[in-house]
């Protein structure tokens, strides 16, 4: 393999790649395949391996920081880089520094890539997906989410192991040509079972319970430690723990806007508009607690978050400071 002058420049799109490598190798519990898929990429280039060293040296170096001397660095580091421009080596170092920090921090369940590897479907940060089952349903995949989808002989089963489906159900193709009674629709989730009963739905993972927003027809709740089932029907929103389902208090947006490409809703806190906008990216979005409470009403798209950033500093009395492309600060500015 060639080698590559220390001081050498390093295209974006390689340090990138390393912080993402660095991610999944470090951060979680990476496969023999993912291993073998790094290996590969560390040799087809000396830029790569490069972008390797320096990114595990500054993550090192970093991890050995306190987390408010660690935020203070990286919050001042943007601000030079900003007020007066950084070299590119210096570049890459707050690049390297910021990104594997903010997303070392991040939880577990953000970063596992362990329900991936055991789903059938999959979408990755930012994707959505699709899929139209043989007996006529479709699932639609919101971001970072895993199924496993299986059409037995006795019912038809959606294992949700992450993230969040837009569900519609369809007539049994096989009870409608006459072969037999109709399979019952299920959706299995960490805390429990939902049956279809003539369904269009949506079912998202929280941490510790599912929220389930019926827009059509209605949905049996069985929670997983035999609690009392429920039926939620359409205009209601559940919470369906291990332990039973409970209401859940309306959302200021629309549960199922995101299978068009938006978040829409009425009179929406800017924090929790930030907060959804957040799913559909990389990194992190921090929103200052004096613009939290402002509030906002529209259709704004998740397919370019950026562009819904930059319409909604034209549009609120708010400024966005991009510290790095993974970590942007939403604040009062704005002159409105």
């Amino acid at each position: 393999m060639q080698t590559s002058p220390p001081d050498a420049d390093i295209p974006a799109r390689v340090v990138d790649q390393a912080i993402n490598w660095s991610v999944r190798l470090d951060f979680s519990e990476a496969s023999a395949g993912t291993r073998k898929a790094f290996a590969r990429w560390l040799e087809a280039d000396p830029l790569h391996a490069l972008a390797w060293q320096r990114v595990q040296a500054l993550r090192d170096d970093f991890s050995r920081m306190p987390p408010a001397l660690a935020l203070d660095t990286l919050q001042s580091a943007g601000a030079r880089r900003g007020m007066r421009g950084l070299k590119r080596r210096q570049a890459l170092k707050v690049l390297a520094l910021a990104g594997v920090s903010v997303l070392a921090a991040a939880s577990v369940r953000e970063l596992a890539p362990w329900q991936r590897l055991l789903a059938d479907t999959s979408t990755a940060t930012g994707e959505q997906r699709t899929v139209r089952l043989a007996d006529g349903s479709t699932i639609v995949l919101n971001t970072d989410t895993a199924i496993n989808t299986g059409l037995g002989d006795e019912r038809r089963v959606i294992t949700l192991r992450r993230g969040e489906i837009l569900v519609a159900t369809g007539h049994d193709e096989r009870f409608s040509a006459g072969n037999g009674a109709a399979r019952p629709f299920w959706v299995q989730t960490p805390f429990g079972s939902l049956r279809a009963l003539g369904t269009r739905f949506v079912v998202r993972l929280e941490a510790g319970r599912a929220r389930v927003s019926v827009q059509e027809g209605a949905v049996e709740l069985h929670p997983a430690a035999q609690g009392a089932r429920q039926v939620a029907r359409a205009g209601t929103s559940w919470w369906l723990a291990s332990d039973g389902g409970t209401p859940a208090p309306a959302q200021s947006f629309e549960a199922d806007g995101w299978a068009d490409g938006v978040i829409a809703g009425n009179d929406m806190r800017l924090a929790d508009l930030l907060a959804e906008l957040a799913r559909y990216r990389t990194g992190r979005i921090v929103c200052d607690p004096r613009v939290a409470d402002l509030r906002v009403s529209g259709a704004y798209h998740v397919r370019d978050t950026d562009q819904t950033l930059r319409f909604l500093a034209q549009a609120q009395p708010v400024s966005i400071v991009y510290r790095t492309r993974f970590w942007i600060a939403v604040g009062p500015g704005g002159g409105h």
